[in-house]
């Protein structure tokens, strides 16, 4: 690397921020002190698309962020500034578009396309009635029923066909054109007709897959349809006898049908998706298709252009999007580190419990859900626990127990969403049992309950054994760990069974199937858990929502500033450059959010005494059972951390909720009596005067010491070892649910202004606009300014070591110093503190010390608390002379 980035500002571009007006607000991101400008993917993605991460060209720049031409202004003015730019990169999916030319291509010609094995599609899967055809689950109904409705059509436009089912497109396959041209040239005679009906059913199968055929194929299948698109476009004998003929097709079901049966996909109605489908989806998303990327073709092909942007130098850092979906995540990171020598690299990898990032791969680190969950839970009070717990059952009748419900809500995403992908590992787990006598006598109903109740126990989302045969130690741990758990989870299932699955996912057996089923089991379960407990038990464990975080266990309540420390030591030991968030794109609430839900551990009782009271007065508003107690205390907690939240805002966040927690609706069957029931609770509480003036009483409490928090985590951030990240408009206080909520437009015209009125500021003028969110753009400028100043003191040659502090407040702290030069003192449970540091010191080393948030001088010893706190909530003291 050139030079160790020292911080990031995340963007989210869409058709209304587009290239011009990320390069309108480069200025005041320099101003604040930003270094890297960190962009959401910028390729050509779907039309339409918020977010980008459904890319159809790899080669092209989106249109609607501005093309090229944008794009390369924005870079020029980040040039200017001086500062680098940081790309999010999706290197697992493409979308299933019509302005995809490798997936149009795919489904023109099947196995014989040029990029057929571009995509990860099984062209032989357990349903042989699907062999060599791509499942198309995308109609919103049954075929037959489509189809005899007349709403699935064969067009003409000019000299090309395509099907189409209402906006969805799909091409033809060009030998099926027979069945169309044949009978034109019958009707008028036309020996042209004749000739290249002829010629398109000469065309070696799609199923001919040896070089000779699929060259031959495509040499001959364009000169016919450009022979065909002259004689159509000059020929009006011709055009006629065609469309009269696709007429009649349409008219007729049986001949549809009959041309339908020809393509080299099958449309299907989109429920066949949960049980059968041919190719890899993005977790249960049909419309995005994995990439094999492990095909070296395909890894260049799909990152030309980004590597070309690194080479010219627009380019200094990339964001790798879920790595934990691709076959050999070792493999893509070597051969991206073989391309970007010197870019910094971080991947989108999710770490649970104990899981630590793999040495082996050559990045600098994650993108920063582990920071953001450890540095949270130092702001739980772990005294909350028991009576948060006890109070949750009481009210919602739920159980607490999450490692039950994780496993239960993964068991219902690989049967409700994911179930293709599980039928696929039990055909190969069936054969691989035909294959061995010992175990040949186990049914088709034992292979799949013993790989689900695996993947179900499962505590990581996935391995990294390879086909190449390594496994590493943690590998053969955690898979033997979950067949174990999973043993006594399903105790009515053959324990022998489960031990031979243990040993294929550990490669001691199977050969290159048991292999190829490892690899699958791998990717299919990082899908698992994403869609079981990111997107499922999320929603439905209520406990304390602000422990419900992407890569947050929501049982591991809080942590000690000393646990604390101990994590940023492993940082500076071996990921010194790792990217450290508070709120992303994909956060299911702000850092603001949480850090005002966090107090509720430290006050359990009296939320206990709110949410009783405001129950009671909105028991009038509840629709019989509806909303449940569950949903309502989740609905509690959300309008508690984002108050004041508009009632349009809080409906469309509840709607997601409910779908997302899959109880009562769901996004594939959705409920309307429900949903109809949770819209009129909470329109009705809003019009209550009695509840809404008991909620503002009790967040009133809340607002000045969950701002304190939020100070608290930032300035954490930006100390701590690693490069902290900053989501767009997280500078000032941003009260955001989840997406798409988080990724609402910001008002950057109103942070130019108060940026420059810190220009002349006083720490005393910042506290008085605390309203206003100046306290925390003031710290992130005060901060990132030290670490330009500076950046040797934040490096990796910095270490990381506590201070001492002594007092009655000493648990209330979290103070450590970074190499022999800057010191972060913080405050932590501060409502229990109440502001009444006492007799509080903390020791700081010799030397003469500037506190870079107020400006004051000290000498090194024993340091007040109450003093050094007094202007403003958190101390960044730098050691002058140094």
């Amino acid at each position: 690397m050139n030079r160790d980035p020292l911080s990031t500002y995340r963007i989210q571009l869409n058709s209304q921020f587009g290239f011009d007006d990320a390069a309108g607000i480069i200025p005041y991101l320099e101003e604040l002190g930003i270094d890297y400008l960190y962009c959401s993917p910028l390729l050509q993605a779907a039309p339409g698309s918020t977010h980008g991460y459904d890319v159809v060209d790899h080669s092209k720049v989106s249109r609607e962020l501005g093309g090229e031409r944008g794009y390369y202004q924005m870079c020029a003015a980040l040039e200017r500034a001086k500062m680098s730019q940081m790309l999010d990169i999706v290197p697992n999916h493409m979308a299933i578009h019509r302005e995809n030319p490798w997936w149009w291509d795919v489904l023109e010609n099947g196995p014989s396309s040029a990029y057929a094995d571009f995509f990860d599609v099984d062209w032989e899967p357990p349903e042989h009635r699907i062999h060599n055809t791509v499942l198309m689950p995308v109609l919103e109904d049954q075929y037959g029923i489509l189809l005899e409705a007349g709403k699935l059509k064969v067009v003409r436009d000019g000299g090309a066909f395509e099907v189409r089912n209402g906006d969805k497109v799909f091409p033809v396959a060009p030998r099926s054109l027979r069945l169309i041209l044949a009978p034109a040239a019958q009707n008028s005679g036309s020996d042209a007709l004749a000739f290249l009906a002829d010629g398109f059913d000469a065309l070696p199968s799609p199923a001919s897959t040896d070089l000779a055929s699929i060259t031959r194929r495509h040499r001959d299948k364009k000169l016919l349809a450009e022979m065909l698109a002259k004689l159509l476009n000059e020929d009006a004998t011709a055009a006629n006898a065609v469309d009269q003929v696709l007429e009649q097709v349409n008219a007729n079901p049986d001949l549809l049908h009959e041309f339908l049966e020809q393509q080299n996909y099958r449309v299907a109605y989109w429920r066949m998706a949960a049980r059968d489908l041919g190719y890899r989806r993005f977790f249960d998303i049909n419309s995005l298709v994995g990439l094999r990327i492990e095909n070296e073709r395909v890894f260049y092909a799909t990152h030309k252009l980004v590597m070309r942007w690194v080479a010219e130098g627009r380019l200094q850092g990339l964001r790798v999007d879920h790595p934990d979906g691709l076959r050999d995540p070792l493999e893509y990171f070597q051969r991206l580190r073989a391309a970007c020598p010197d870019t910094w690299i971080v991947a989108e990898k999710i770490l649970l419990g104990s899981e630590s990032l793999r040495q082996s791969w050559q990045i600098e680190g994650t993108t920063g859900y582990d920071f953001l969950n450890i540095a949270g839970r130092l702001f739980v009070d772990p005294a909350g626990a028991q009576p948060l717990t006890e109070f949750y059952r009481e009210f919602t009748g739920e159980s607490a127990d999450y490692a039950a419900l994780v496993r239960a809500r993964k068991q219902f995403a690989m049967r409700d969403t994911l179930g293709s992908e599980i039928n696929t590992l039990t055909a190969m787990m069936l054969d691989l049992c035909e294959a061995d006598r010992l175990h040949r006598d186990y049914t088709r109903h034992e292979a799949h309950e013993v790989i689900r109740a695996t993947m179900a126990c499962l505590p990581i989302y996935r391995t990294y054994v390879r086909e190449s045969g390594e496994v590493a130690p943690e590998d053969e741990c955690q898979i033997s760990s979950a067949v174990e758990a999973a043993k006594a989870y399903r105790s009515d299932l053959d324990a022998r069974l489960f031990d031979f699955l243990r040993d294929i996912l550990s490669l001691r057996t199977g050969g290159k199937m048991g292999a190829e089923l490892a690899l699958r089991f791998q990717q299919i379960s990082a899908a698992v858990m994403a869609k079981g407990v990111e997107d499922t038990a999320f929603y439905s464990f209520n406990r304390m929502l602000a422990l419900n975080e992407v890569g947050g266990d929501p049982d591991c309540f809080a942590v000690a500033p000393a646990e604390f420390i101990a994590w940023c030591r492993k940082m500076h030991r071996h990921w010194p450059r790792t990217m450290l968030a508070t709120s992303t794109h994909d956060t299911k609430r702000s850092e603001d959010v949480r850090s005002r839900l966090f107090l509720l551990s430290e006050e359990p009782q009296q939320w206990s005494r709110a949410v009783s009271q405001w129950a009671a007065i909105n028991e009038r508003h509840r629709t019989g059972e509806m909303p449940d107690r569950n949903f309502e205390y989740h609905l509690y907690q959300s309008m508690v951390g984002a108050w004041p939240i508009e009632k349009s805002r809080l409906i469309a966040y509840a709607e997601k909720a409910a779908r997302e927690a899959k109880v009562h609706t769901s996004w594939t069957d959705p409920a309307p009596a429900y949903e109809d029931a949770v819209r009129k609770f909470i329109e009705g509480i809003y019009d209550d005067s009695a509840f809404i003036g008991a909620l503002d009483e009790f967040v009133a409490s809340l607002i000045h010491p969950g701002r304190i928090n939020s100070l608290a985590q930032t300035l954490l951030k930006i100390t701590a070892p690693g490069v902290p990240d900053f989501y767009q408009g997280t500078e000032l206080w941003n009260l955001a649910l989840v997406d798409p909520d988080n990724r609402r437009p910001q008002d950057f015209d109103l942070r130019r202004r108060m940026l420059a009125d810190l220009r002349s500021a006083t720490p005393e003028q910042v506290m008085r606009r605390f309203d206003e969110g100046m306290p925390k753009l003031w710290l992130i400028r005060q901060g990132l300014a030290l670490r330009k100043q500076h950046p040797e003191w934040f490096g990796p040659q910095a270490g990381i070591e506590p201070l001492e502090v002594r007092g009655a407040g000493r648990d209330h702290v979290v103070a450590f110093i970074r190499g022999e030069s800057v010191v972060t003192i913080v405050p932590r449970l501060v409502a229990k503190l109440g502001g009444d540091w006492r007799d509080t010191e903390v020791e700081l080393p010799r030397g003469e010390w500037i506190n870079h948030m107020t400006g004051a001088r000290l000498g090194g010893g024993r340091i007040k608390l109450a003093e050094l706190m007094r202007r403003f909530p958190v101390a960044l003291l730098a050691c002058e002379g140094t």
